[in-house]
This record gives C-alpha cells, structure tokens and sequence, in this order.
C-alpha cells in the first residue's frame, strides 16, 4: 500500500471531522461525547486518533510522546508524518470509500502548529512534507476547541507526556497558530471550550447538524438528559494522553 493518494477518494460520500486544540481544550472527552451520540442514533462512523490507529502508528506514538527521549524537531515532524502516512491509507481513506463518517483526534493543523509554529521549522517546507504524507487528503471540517493554554494544562491530570512537558511559551505558540489558521479558513469552526462541558458538547453539535443534518441529528437526545457537568464527564469519560480514543483498526 502507498502511492500518492490523491486527496479525496472518488468512491462514496464519506465525511473526514477532526477535533483539534491545545493540550487540555477537551478534544478527548468531545470527540467521544459526539462519538456516542452518534452511536445512541445509530450513525455508522470511525473514531480514531493521531498518532497512531496502526501498528506503525502507534509505535510512532509511543517515540514521539516519550518523555524520557530527547529528539530534534525534524525527527519529531517525521515521526508524527510516518503515523500519519499510514494513518491516511490504511484507516481514513478506506473508511471513506464505504461512505462512513471518520472523526479524528488531530490531523495536520496540530503539525503546522506545533511543528511549524511553536517548533520553528519552516512551515512552507513542513506543509509540503505532510502534503507527501496525507496524499492531499484534507477534512471536511476540522472542530478547533478553544482554551487558554495555560488553564488547559491545569486542567490535566497525570504523568505529562514530552509535548504536554514544554515550556508555557511553547504552547501560547500553538495556540496563537491555531487561531491564526482559523481566522483564515472556513473550514475551521471555533468553539469556547472553557465552559460547562454539556454547553461545549451542545455548541458542537449544533455546528455540525448545521452541515449535515442527516448524520448529526439535531433532535437526537444524547445529552438531554444529562443535568450536570459531572454527569457528562461520568457519561464520556476522557483520560490524559488520549486513552479513550478507539485506535481504530487497519483495512484488510
């Protein structure tokens, strides 16, 4: 399996979703809220995460967050493109072709902020190098929570990982980067992350039955009963470093 794919594959009508912020804006227990209503509704869709979802993936995952290593930001952009490769053509790409709905915990914007931005590589030459990566496949819609990165991370609870272990400057990095990229494409919805997360969750949802509202119910019940914050948190739980993200499984 490799070859350029070409972006958008031409078979079915599949949807790409990602969820992007700095560390602590939410991603893990949003996308997994917007993951099991979906499932309560019966919407057939993929849940995964970057980096990793494949076995290359996933021990690309285990290098690049180590907080015991010490690597140059090129190794650190190729390790998250060497994920994302495979992440691409093995997951993303067949799962649209049977016309299912992917929801991704990050994809590039995290590379063009955190590599590019915060990191200083070039980001001319880092964009070309993930265009080689993904085959120019781009979401249909790329979810931004927003937060200050600083009660992001108070948020946070275990071990920090090498990137959630940088300086405070680094992550206002990130975040200036992410804001920047949405001002400038309409692709990229921003949503306040830093209020009641059934609030957050209902926020969410609204923009997406916005744009397809025959896969995101705008009726559907998920959390209407749900009355309290500590309820939603009890309904999706989301732990440090992703870990209730599905890693997915690879296409035979």
């Amino acid at each position: 399996m490799g070859g350029d794919v070409s972006g958008r594959p031409a078979e079915g009508q599949g949807l790409f979703i990602v969820f992007e912020g700095v560390e602590g804006a939410g991603k893990s227990t949003h996308i997994k809220a917007v993951s099991d209503r979906l499932s309560e509704a019966g919407v057939d869709h993929v849940l995964i995460r970057e980096p990793g979802g494949t076995v290359v993936g996933e021990r690309a995952r285990d290098l690049v967050l180590d907080p015991g290593l010490d690597m140059c930001a090129e190794a650190e952009l190729f390790l998250y493109l060497t994920s994302r490769a495979e992440f691409v053509r093995r997951l993303v790409i067949p799962a649209l072709k049977l016309d299912k709905l992917v929801l991704a915990d990050r994809y590039e914007l995290s590379t063009f902020a955190y590599q590019g931005a915060a990191r200083g590589l070039d980001l001319g030459r880092v964009r070309e190098a993930n265009h080689l990566a993904t085959g120019g496949l781009e979401p249909d819609l790329t979810v931004l929570l927003r937060i200050d990165p600083q009660r992001g991370r108070g948020r946070q609870s275990g071990e920090p990982d090498r990137l959630e272990r940088e300086r405070a400057e680094f992550h206002r990095s990130v975040a200036i980067a992410y804001d920047r990229m949405a001002s400038l494409d309409a692709a990229i919805v921003s949503v306040d992350s830093g209020g009641e997360a059934v609030e957050v969750h209902e926020r969410i949802w609204g923009e997406l039955s916005m744009r397809w509202p025959d896969r995101f119910d705008a009726d559907s019940v998920a959390t209407g009963n749900i009355s309290s914050a500590n309820e939603f948190q009890r309904k999706h739980p989301a732990s440090s470093g992703d870990a209730s993200i599905s890693t997915g499984q690879e296409a035979e």
